[in-house]
């Protein structure tokens, strides 16, 4: 198996124990002990760097514990594979900045946080003329879209509804459905924030999951969707089943 497929599958593994342990039907999720227990332990620091802030999603979601030992997994996955240097990557930048944001909030310990700084604004980011292309970026920073965190990103969102909407319609339509998943999450992280939307992200999450079928990954994507809007302030659990 080459290092790519087996990074590849790594990360499905990780993003389904994530799941197992957001849905209720798997345990915690313990870092520390999925790396030891790994055959391949570069694979698997590999997929704690690629899924980043979703490997938090059971704490900052449901409320699961995060044990110490699990941010030395984190600092020894950044030491695996650094945090990108270079300007070209400012999306890569904006996701290892969140996963050490995640990391200092739910340990305490903001180390990392030189080695991840929050990338410098760029115009671009705000722009949605060429809302397709723009749906393509937000739906790579989609794990950005959760509790805990606000920054540049959110504020691009939530100044770029209609073109999110649009994304997550043209993504259903041309049959790509992780894209339309991650575009969900951000529709979903607004409507969390009582922001007014045009398209259901419940609705939208539903569909997804009905017709389009789901990897891991985009079933870890529907769910923390789905929690974000059953968190939302005022909103009844059961209600956002209906």
């Amino acid at each position: 198996m080459s290092s790519h497929s087996a990074f590849a599958a790594a990360s499905d593994a990780l993003a389904a124990c994530v799941l197992g342990a957001l849905s209720g039907t798997g345990g915690a999720v313990q870092l520390a002990r999925y790396v030891d227990d790994a055959s391949d332990t570069l694979a698997a620091l590999a997929a704690v760097r690629v899924l980043g802030a979703d490997t938090f999603s059971p704490h900052l979601l449901t409320d699961h514990p995060f044990p110490a030992q699990d941010a030395a997994v984190v600092a020894k996955a950044f030491d695996a594979f650094p945090a990108s240097d270079t300007s070209d990557e400012v999306t890569v930048a904006h996701r290892d900045h969140a996963t050490v944001v995640l990391l200092a909030r739910l340990s305490g310990d903001d180390t990392l946080r030189t080695v991840a700084p929050e990338p410098a604004p760029t115009p671009d980011l705000a722009d949605t003329a060429g809302w397709s292309e723009w749906c393509v970026r937000m739906a790579q920073l989609a794990p950005l879209a959760t509790l805990g965190l606000d920054g540049p990103v959110h504020e691009a969102a939530r100044g770029g509804v209609l073109a999110l909407c649009r994304g997550v319609s043209r993504s259903m339509l041309r049959r790509d459905f992780p894209t339309a998943a991650r575009l969900v999450r951000w529709l979903a992280r607004l409507s969390h924030e009582g922001v007014e939307l045009p398209l259901d992200p419940h609705l939208a999450a539903e569909h997804v999951l009905l017709v389009g079928g789901a990897g891991p990954r985009t079933a870890l994507d529907l769910a923390i969707a789905r929690h974000l809007i059953e968190r939302r302030p005022g909103t009844d659990a059961k209600a956002a089943h209906a």
